[in-house]
């Protein structure tokens, strides 16, 4: 493909392998007049507000801070950090939700030197006390007083001392009788002690190759683990992942890229590595402009306040906001049949190489009826979003880009800093998470899955992955290190390759040692089953460890079938089951306010509270009407043979969801023991 040799071909002042905080540097270098930051006013009691450092922005409105002011605060509150004796030998804990601080923090400690680990801002007490204990954490950076409360709590419990505690908002450390400092307070320690030398020499020190973060695995499969993630890795998926979507001479003008112009609204948590290299890196990386939601509730809000061009997030924030925007069209029946007829016409166009006079026509229409209503009614300014984080529906990918909102999906994992791969702009294609990015070798390895898919087109295994975004193993855990890689040689010469292989990559993050052949460089094992398909682009199907076995023998993929319900009306959640039975069975959260009105249109009397409804046999049997019409797509041994509805709904706050909006099945399977008891009662 030639987008693909005018990838490796491109060069620009933002591919290099360097450090992060040279990386920062060397951009507030090239943009410092440009804006870096927007953050909301009256959301938080900010410390750098209240020590005179950052102006403060009106309730409800966003301010802005150049590149020139962001580095003066990351300058200052890295000499701040170093005052309280943060430096090489510190892992620096970071406890917070997604805002500017963040970004300033991390950009700082690691030019102090440190490591920083993260803790999702939705941790329990036992979570916290874990991520503070394993990676041995000397510092914590906490968000507000909740959670300094939360870091007190649990410091006496700790095998290890905490030098240093600080805080993003206003905290009266009195209160606290506490050494506690506020970032407001780090500043002004930094900007005394601050030299400009002695900062370049700390950031000379570091090395590409040196530790810059550990990041926990979600444990949705078992305790998590610290990957182990370098500058160099990050610099260098920062690097592929430009290269992918930069505006490249080759690509058409019109085409949406990612570049100086861009800004994109960040709301995901930064504690994540999807987050923290696609928002966060790599726009500032880009010299974009970085916003700061408030919430994930007020996102249509914040939509409109910043008119982003860009944003990053999981399938299940598409789901929602799809449902927000069908829910809207629905007020009457006349605006619900406008709407849907305009979906199909939208898709139909969307999926027609040549469309013809009369579909075009119908497509202007659509677009003038609803689609522009919708792209307006978020910010009107999207070129497109990235998802990722999760298997995303090949049908609500679809109905995204029939509305000129195009969803370009990508896959990677913690260990691989985090992309493998991603779709181009210039070429999407729905149901894939595209080609391997620049640089990246990848291979398929059969002997994990059933023979039921021989038939696919391509090759369908796990995919093992080797590049320089690939992390070298586990924090304090050289078993699991050594579970999560395979040998080139064991592979032996029938496993399916593709992409860059080490002995033919670009820069110096080329694989292998001085001692070693590039070609021996060990693969990572990812855990997920996909199909490699002739055109070089990737499909993912499934975890490994999720396939359902039957006790048939069958293998099953729970997350397709999932998937067929992510665009469905009166379906909110489906988690699939069935390891080990003789058939495959659902739980089925309904989407109540839907449900609720379509009983209201067809004059059926329902009970207000969401259990009764659930056991009304109107309501199951208009499910059952989705589930037949998702069984047709799927082969006898995979539909669903029985479902119970459920009225809880699976999310963060009752540990059924991970903080990224992944399912956890485990979890979900003891939550609902007794309704999977009698789905299969009397097998």
């Amino acid at each position: 493909m030639s987008w693909q040799k005018a990838e490796r071909a491109f060069t620009d002042d933002a591919i290099a392998r360097e450090t992060l905080p040279r990386m920062f540097e060397r951009t507030a270098e090239r943009h410092g007049g440009r804006v870096a930051q927007r953050y909301k006013g009256g959301v938080h009691d900010r410390s750098l507000v209240s020590a005179g450092v950052v102006p403060p922005a009106a309730a409800g409105e966003y301010a802005d801070l150049t590149y020139d002011e962001m580095r003066e605060i990351v300058r200052n509150l890295s000499a701040g950090f170093r005052e309280l004796g943060v430096d090489g030998d510190t892992r620096l804990a970071l406890y917070a939700h997604t805002r500017m601080e963040w970004a300033h923090t991390d950009f700082a400690a690691l030019s102090a030197g440190a490591v920083v680990t993260t803790v999702y801002a939705s941790s329990s007490p036992n979570q916290l006390r874990y991520l503070l204990e394993d990676p041995g954490a000397t510092a914590v950076v906490a968000e507000n007083r909740a959670m300094l409360d939360d870091v007190l709590a649990v410091r006496d419990d700790l095998e290890h001392e905490l030098d240093a505690i600080v805080t993003f908002d206003d905290v009266d450390a009195a209160e606290v009788d506490d050494d506690v400092y506020t970032l407001g307070e780090v500043h002004e320690l930094g900007a005394d002690a601050f030299d400009e030398a002695t900062y370049e020499g700390w950031i000379d020190a570091l090395d590409v190759d040196d530790l810059a973060s550990l990041i926990y695995t979600s444990g949705t499969t078992g305790k998590p683990k610290g990957v182990r993630l370098t500058h160099g890795n990050f610099r260098d998926n920062v690097s592929q992942c430009y290269r992918r979507f930069a505006d490249r001479p080759d690509r058409d003008p019109e085409a949406p890229g990612i570049s100086a112009e861009t800004t994109t609204l960040s709301f995901l948590p930064l504690a994540h590595v999807f987050e923290r290299m696609s928002g966060h890196y790599m726009m500032f990386t880009a010299g974009a402009t970085v916003a700061y939601a408030e919430s994930s509730d007020t996102l249509r809000d914040d939509f409109q306040l910043v008119r982003p061009t860009t944003t990053t997030s999981v399938p299940r924030v598409y789901e929602k906001l799809y449902d927000a925007i069908r829910e809207q069209a629905s007020e009457s029946p006349v605006k619900e049949r406008i709407f849907e007829w305009a979906v199909d016409v939208g898709q139909t166009h969307h999926e027609t190489d040549d469309p013809g006079v009369l579909l075009d026509a119908k497509r202007a229409v659509a677009d003038r009826l609803v689609f522009s209503s919708v792209r307006e009614a978020i910010g009107g300014n999207f070129d497109f979003f990235i998802s990722g984080g999760g298997s995303l529906s090949a049908e609500l990918c679809s109905l995204y880009h029939a509305m000129d909102l195009p969803i370009l999906e990508g896959y990677g994992l913690t260990e691989t800093s985090p992309v493998i791969s991603v779709n181009p702009p210039e070429e999407p294609k729905v149901g894939t998470i595209g080609p391997p990015v620049v640089d990246t070798e990848i291979a398929v390895d059969d002997g994990v899955v059933g023979e039921e898919v021989a038939d696919v087109d391509g090759d369908v295994g796990e995919l093992l992955v080797r590049g320089p975004q690939v992390t070298e193993g586990y924090w304090n855990r050289p078993d699991a290190t050594a579970e999560a890689f395979t040998d080139a040689e064991v592979l032996g010469d029938d496993v399916v390759t593709a992409g860059t292989p080490p002995d033919q990559r670009i820069g110096p993050g080329s694989g292998g040692t001085d001692e070693t052949d590039p070609a021996e460089e060990p693969w990572f094992r990812t855990g997920d089953i996909v199909q490699l398909r002739p055109d070089g682009y990737i499909a993912f199907r499934e975890r490994a460890k999720q396939l359902l076995v039957l006790s048939t023998g069958k293998n099953v993929a729970p997350g397709p079938i999932e998937d067929r319900f992510a665009a469905n009306e009166f379906v909110e959640q489906c988690v699939v089951l069935g390891d080990g039975r003789k058939f495959v069975s659902a739980l089925i959260v309904p989407n109540f306010e839907r449900i609720e009105k379509w009983a209201e249109n067809r004059g059926h009397d329902v009970a207000d509270d969401r259990a009764s409804l659930c056991r009304d046999d109107r309501v199951r049997e208009r499910i059952q009407e989705e589930v037949d019409r998702v069984n047709e797509e799927f082969e006898s041994y995979e539909r669903i043979k029985r479902f119970r509805l459920v009225e809880e709904e699976f999310s963060e706050d009752n540990d059924l969801l991970t903080p990224t909006m992944k399912k956890k099945r485990r979890n979900i399977l003891d939550w609902f023991a007794d309704e999977v008891n009698l789905i299969y009662e009397g097998e």
